[in-house]
């Protein structure tokens, strides 16, 4: 016979500060550092890692912007690492906490998959450029330095998220798919699912079809200067927009019915994110001022960014209404 896997009562949370986790909250804010330091010395007028001519120093008011900008998002970092270590952190609205985790969530797994990919494929003879005499518009060792500090944020802080979300909302993942009690998921989540999949299909196509080198609604600019380092940025769009359909979709229709909870879970929560975030990203990206027509957006292209945003949201809903469903209900056993 099928259990609920829902307590009685929720256990009351409390943080431990182990060890580890401090270890954890050391390694997030110092790995943001060289980031910090490196857009506060762009604020400040230093060309430190920008060689002459990058087009990053045609616009310098608007470079300062978009440097403050990362530089508040990079601080919100360090922020939710004292969140997520802290007794009052547990206090945080659910939502007010779990919305800037998923953000970055979003916008660091595809690096953390994507740098140490380009790197294996340039250490066996691949990523050179097809034009060599385009110049950069950064130093290559910038992207090292950034890119690393971003994958080491990335562990610490999601290491520190499991063990915070563990120990507050951990009951609600407990158990198999198979487990699940009636009513969770039902009518309204397998709709979002066929919705996000169907969503996914001309992203998902277009992104596979550019990493196997068509270049067709690429535009000009964009087509010349692929690169191995493009190929493997397609292929993890690839690969994330498939987790997030298939953690929708696992958990909306209750299939892969052995699996744990945590994860259709754990994939819709990690393909939404990076599937939303990068293509809100690229999608305001694509809108701003261009002034080389070779390196505007082609119409495909910003429907391919905003498809993926699309579908990023509609399977974070399934993920959003399964937890408030499950918290709902050990709330109402407990009363």
């Amino acid at each position: 016979m099928t259990q609920s896997i829902a307590p009685l009562a929720a256990p009351r949370p409390a943080v431990r500060l182990s060890r580890p986790r401090r270890i954890l909250r050391t390694a997030a804010v110092l790995s943001c550092l060289p980031y910090l330091g490196l857009k506060a010395a762009w604020i400040a007028g230093s060309h430190v890692g920008i060689p002459e001519g990058s087009t990053l120093l045609d616009d310098r008011v608007g470079m300062a912007v978009i440097n403050g900008l990362s530089v508040l998002l990079d601080s919100a970092v360090i922020v939710l690492a004292l969140v997520l270590t802290r007794p009052w952190g547990l206090k945080v609205p659910a939502w007010l906490l779990s919305l800037p985790v998923w953000v970055a969530t979003g916008l660091l797994a595809p690096i953390m998959t994507g740098f140490p990919a380009q790197l294996a494929v340039k250490a066996f003879g691949g990523g050179a450029a097809p034009d060599q005499g385009h110049d950069s518009f950064l130093h290559p060792w910038v992207f090292t330095v950034v890119y690393s500090g971003f994958i080491l944020q990335g562990i610490a802080l999601g290491a520190l998220f499991v063990l915070y979300a563990r120990d507050r909302w951990g009951h609600l993942w407990r158990g198999r798919v198979s487990e699940l009690p009636v009513g969770v998921v039902g009518p309204a989540h397998r709709a979002l699912a066929v919705a996000a999949a169907a969503l996914a299909l001309p992203p998902l196509t277009v992104h596979l079809l550019w990493a196997c080198g068509v270049t067709a609604g690429l535009s000009e600019g964009r087509a010349a200067d692929r690169t191995a380092d493009f190929y493997v940025l397609e292929a993890v769009y690839v690969l994330f927009l498939v987790a997030a359909v298939a953690g929708g979709f696992l958990l909306a229709f209750r299939r892969g019915r052995a699996l744990p909870v945590a994860v259709p879970l754990g994939l819709a929560w990690v393909g939404s994110g990076a599937v939303a975030c990068w293509g809100g990203w690229l999608s305001l990206a694509s809108l701003g001022g261009v002034e080389d027509l070779a390196d505007r957006p082609t119409p495909l292209m910003s429907l391919a960014y905003a498809g993926q945003m699309l579908v990023g949201f509609l399977v974070a809903a399934i993920g959003a209404y399964y937890f408030a469903e499950r918290s709902a209900r050990a709330a109402r056993r407990a009363a």
